[in-house]
């Protein structure tokens, strides 16, 4: 397969071949334990061995797949999906040296702002339990929030889209509701609610509900008409107009609304875990701050971004199953 390929550019290339750009990523990758390893840190950082040697057998491994990549099938066969991240594999290792030198080797960046990677390393080993203590209290709260969220945004969006009575009533409210910030709602859930952890199910289900309501409300009411008046001809009941053609045919739209409601859950959970807690990736953020300890906050930063990443996954993985009678239509 030719580099062209691994930019993303259709061309006609055989199916397998050396990975020319797989070699670049090994360079770039080695040049980085090369720094991590050649030069020395200004500041005593206990993992930078750790690291050097983490990037060479990274290097190692890419190198060895770079030039496996000719061998002809069966023999060997290197993953599609490792082949479109050749790009970002160079980019990473290049980042990777670039962000070593700046701030462990030559100290352009300035402490304790600005942490090398070695100190993230740092605190996923001398912190690691209570980071793991934090992500399983942050998950807890998050799924528990998401779940109450989506499953009264799908059930008012529907509602919505299908009764005019439930409109009239329950649209207004929405209209009130939707644009006002779930932060701004901390001073009502503190005195509503009997604990911090209940009020901060409310702010995340808040915040992750409202996309979903409006986005199912606006798949119902988009639904084509003649769709319904076949299935009335054929005999169908309303129960089944709203659950076999009304919901199947909202679903992209609703699950664009979990999409967006899942972000807003992210931002809201910092913001939910400052109500007094004592766990808690947001809890972890404040504590780390607090103690100017900036090396274990990027350590949860990346921690909340690979769980919001792979929630996402997750969120497409349940969409391409559910739709696949909708495969090529999707374009998100």
């Amino acid at each position: 397969m030719s580099d062209a390929t691994d930019m993303g550019i259709a061309v006609p290339a055989p199916a397998e071949g050396l990975w020319r750009i797989g070699i670049l990523a090994a360079s770039a990758w080695a040049v980085s334990a090369a720094v991590t390893l050649g030069w020395p840190d200004l500041y005593r950082w206990e993992s930078t061995a750790w690291l050097g040697w983490g990037e060479a057998a990274v290097a190692a491994l890419l190198l060895a797949a770079a030039l496996g990549g000719g061998r002809p099938p069966p023999f060997w066969r290197l993953p599609a999906r490792l082949r479109r991240a050749g790009p970002w594999l160079v980019a990473l290792g290049l980042v990777f040296a670039l962000w070593e030198a700046a701030v462990a080797k030559f100290g352009w960046l300035p402490r304790p702002f600005f942490a090398p990677p070695q100190a993230l390393l740092d605190a996923y080993i001398d912190d690691g339990d209570r980071l793991l203590e934090c992500i399983l209290h942050s998950g807890r709260l998050l799924l528990s929030g998401i779940s109450v969220g989506f499953a009264a945004g799908f059930a008012v969006g529907v509602a919505i889209g299908w009764s005019q009575l439930a409109a009239y009533w329950i649209h207004p409210v929405l209209r009130l509701i939707g644009p006002v910030p779930a932060t701004a709602w901390l001073p009502i859930t503190l005195f509503v609610f009997p604990t911090t952890f209940e009020a901060g199910v409310f702010l995340i289900a808040l915040s992750s509900g409202v996309p979903v309501a409006v986005l199912t409300w606006s798949g119902v009411a988009s639904v084509n008409s003649s769709y319904y008046d076949i299935a009335r001809t054929l005999g169908a009941s309303n129960r089944f107009l709203v659950l076999k053609v009304a919901v199947p045919a909202a679903m992209p739209h609703v699950f664009v609304g979990a999409f967006m409601g899942l972000t807003y859950a992210f931002v809201v959970l910092i913001v939910a875990e400052m109500l007094g807690v004592k766990a808690g990736l947001g809890w972890y953020l404040q504590w780390s701050q607090g103690w100017a300890a900036y090396g274990n906050m990027y350590a949860a930063l990346l921690i909340m971004a690979v769980l919001c990443s792979g929630m996402i996954a997750l969120l497409f993985r349940a969409r391409d199953r559910l739709l696949a009678w909708q495969k090529g239509l999707l374009r998100w």
